[in-house]
């Protein structure tokens, strides 16, 4: 058993790296590859990055080999991520000694929180950026071609980079992600992001319905807003005549058109609001889905890792969201083996994947991060092989609920989202329904883009099977 598991969809488009893709003009004299890692805030800075890199003359890459500069945008929320990272990095130093003016660059949370280690100490890179300083990165880059090492790793109160078209990378045309928010400050003791993205700062919200709207105008037809904790949302104008909370954000979003669907993450338990909920059931194009981390089922270990609910409060919010909402997929983040875990805290988890019966979870074994509070305050005192047990424990329940979630669809049409080919066959097209299931179906006369309604005929375990029934346009 890996150390982590990922339960992902099987159409999906996942990995922890991806290299640009063709939204971009590509006879620019100068290139840039880069790979991003982690989570989808990681994968959204790098667009504002290509935006930035292309107004500077660069054109991008697939081909490592064809660029004058790589990029690494990476994450630290476990060390895996981290040796992934270096073990790139050394494998990218190899290759600069044959090609000498090629710059390497370190991006995102491990150059926040790595700072010149990886200039001085390991001497793998040329540039070390931070999150909040991507706009220096030209005069980073023109600091690197003279031969000195570069770094800009500064924290930023005010940096919402909303004033940057993101230049869409690996993009399927059809779904895009737009950042609303920067940083978080929830101090959960477990997590870096604190220390390597900063502060809560909220995007004005009319640079957020202008990058959304362009994209529908574009041929988008889904958006997700993104941040560490969207539902803390909340931006007051300069002359504090207007507020803007999260549920008015997405109602202003789903106005667009209700052609555009809207989707969200991440979720604080503690933030989402009734008024949220209601502005979910009020838009049919806002989708009933909702990821919303429990971290643990344990009361005493959410005390430790400082979550601010407990177990029974947690159960009383997955109770109003049903209510609200009774057809609202929900997913979930779990921490297994946390310091000082018993097996009656491990049973408290169980029971609560047991209660939730969530449709997706992402499933981790305990990974100390330096500088977290976790790290400062309690001892990482839970043996390997006790973690790996439990981390399967909990796998092995979540299999047989995402199972019962994926059969319970067999029968029934749903409306679906086409967004493209199917992995396995070109004869087959795949989309997803409000709940962010994926779908399967002949392609007949059907494209991406369109939305249709399908007939689920069969499933397996991350996907559904079915035949287009309607076009809805």
């Amino acid at each position: 058993m890996l150390e982590t598991v990922n339960k992902v969809h099987d159409e999906s488009r996942q990995g922890e790296a991806y290299a640009p893709a063709a939204e971009q003009d590509m006879t620019l004299a100068k290139k840039f590859y880069i790979e991003s890692y982690g989570c989808q805030m990681n994968f959204n800075d790098s667009e504002i990055v290509a935006s930035i890199l292309q107004q500077e003359g660069y054109g991008a890459t697939r081909n490592f080999e064809e660029a004058d500069l790589v990029l690494l945008n990476t994450c630290s929320i476990r060390e895996k991520a981290e040796q992934t990272v270096r073990k790139r990095l050394t494998e990218f130093r190899k290759f600069k000694r044959d090609k000498p003016g090629l710059l390497v660059g370190v991006l995102g949370c491990m150059a926040e929180r790595l700072k010149s280690k990886f200039l001085d100490e390991e001497k793998l890179v040329d540039m070390v950026v931070g999150p909040d300083a991507y706009r220096t990165l030209p005069a980073l880059i023109s600091e690197a071609e003279t031969g000195q090492k570069s770094i800009n790793v500064l924290l930023s109160r005010e940096e919402t980079y909303a004033d940057i078209s993101p230049v869409r990378l690996d993009s399927n045309g059809i779904t895009a992600f737009v950042s609303i928010m920067r940083g978080c400050n929830n101090m959960c003791s477990f997590c870096v992001v604190p220390f390597t993205r900063g502060r809560e700062r909220s995007r004005d919200p009319l640079s957020i319905e202008a990058e959304a709207r362009d994209l529908f105008e574009r041929g988008y037809r889904e958006v997700t807003l993104l941040g560490q904790n969207v539902d803390s949302y909340y931006y007051v104008n300069d002359d504090n005549t207007e507020t803007i909370n999260f549920a008015n954000l997405l109602e202003r979003v789903a106005l667009i058109s209700p052609l555009l669907r809207v989707r969200f993450s991440t979720s604080h338990p503690k933030d989402i609001t009734d008024e949220v909920l209601h502005t979910m059931a009020k838009h049919e194009n806002i989708c009933k889905y909702i990821h919303l981390p429990v971290q643990s089922g344990s009361t005493r270990i959410l005390q430790l890792m400082n979550r601010t609910y407990t177990r029974e409060w947690y159960i009383k919010k997955v109770e109003r969201i049903r209510e609200i909402l009774p057809e609202c997929a929900l997913s979930t983040d779990i921490i297994v083996g946390f310091c000082t875990e018993t097996e009656e805290d491990h049973k408290d988890s169980m029971d609560m994947m047991e209660f939730a019966r969530y449709d997706l979870a992402y499933m981790f074994a305990y990974s100390e991060r330096p500088g977290t509070l976790a790290a400062r305050r309690y001892q990482d005192d839970i043996p390997e092989d006790v973690k790996k047990r439990r981390l399967t424990e909990i796998v092995t329940i979540h299999r047989v609920h995402s199972l019962e979630a994926m059969q319970r669809d067999v029968g029934k049409t749903l409306k679906v989202l086409i967004e493209g080919e199917s992995k396995r066959s070109k004869d087959d097209l795949f989309g997803r329904t409000d709940q962010n299931k994926v779908v399967v179906f002949p392609r007949e006369n059907y494209a991406k883009g369109q939305y249709v309604m399908v007939k689920v005929h069969d499933c397996t375990a991350g996907t559904l099977l079915g035949t287009a029934v309607e076009f809805l346009g």
